[in-house]
């Protein structure tokens, strides 16, 4: 029988006003905020399921909390899955917050039959498709390893594995710049090879919008690889209207 392929799961609530995005409020308003969230995940689950046609993988939304399903109708590419992962079902470790939810679906999804999982953050729709291909294949490739994706602000945008090992989540200073480096560690106390794709950056506030938004519609710099076009985040700024406006006001 052929290998599962790679599962990609992107970490993510449904798009809710007053529940997503919410540090982008101000400049934007709680529903602006929201279908911005639903554009995201529009364009990275898009981008998984491009990656799909080049290296062996499967898309999935990793979502919390239970019961918000519908949340996302509409708002995925053809063909992505569904995975619950609010931490309420996951190997004993101390494992705690996002570290729990992150066990939960690497846990699910090995559980599954993938014998690769990577867990993807939903704050990058311009992400090159060519990480994402990238990390399928190294973990495709003989012998266990985990491969990492670090964020520009010192946490990851991926995290990629060939078995659901604990110690990879726990005792992490989530939502500090310390993330990937005491990932990097964990690893290396499991005996674990790191390979690591280029950093790339979140968009989780109004200087990341910002830079996001005046990047859509221009090219990579030459010899850098080409960012996802993310179609939907752009027919979201157009919609709005004016969104170098809405920032400055922050």
């Amino acid at each position: 029988m052929a290998p599962m392929p790679c599962a990609i799961a992107v970490m993510a609530k449904g798009p809710q006003p007053g529940r997503t995005k919410t540090r982008l409020i101000p400049p934007l308003t709680p529903g602006q905020a929201a279908s911005l969230a639903a554009a995201f995940l529009r364009d990275i689950t898009e981008n998984i399921a491009l990656a799909a046609r080049q290296a062996a993988i499967r898309g999935f939304i990793a979502y919390a909390p239970a019961g918000t399903e519908a949340l996302f109708d509409g708002h995925l590419a053809a063909g992505t899955g569904l995975l619950l992962a609010d931490g309420s079902f996951a190997p004993p470790s101390r494992a705690e917050a996002l570290g729990r939810s992150l066990l939960h679906a690497a846990h699910a999804l090995h559980l599954a039959g993938h014998g690769a999982v990577c867990l993807l953050n939903a704050d990058s729709p311009t992400l090159p498709t060519e990480f994402l291909c990238r990390a399928a294949r190294a973990l495709a490739a003989p012998g266990e390893r985990i491969v990492l994706g670090p964020a520009e602000d010192g946490g990851y945008y991926l995290i990629g594995m060939t078995a659901p090992h604990a110690h990879l989540f726990e005792d992490i200073a989530w939502s500090t710049d310390r993330v990937a480096a005491q990932t990097r560690d964990r690893a290396a106390a499991l005996g674990l090879e790191v390979t690591e794709l280029p950093p790339w950056y979140d968009v989780d506030d109004p200087p990341s919008l910002a830079r996001l938004l005046g990047a859509l519609d221009r090219p990579a710099p030459r010899g850098e690889p080409a960012p996802y076009p993310a179609p939907a985040t752009a027919a979201w700024s157009a919609r709005i209207g004016a969104p170098a406006r809405l920032l400055d006001a922050s």
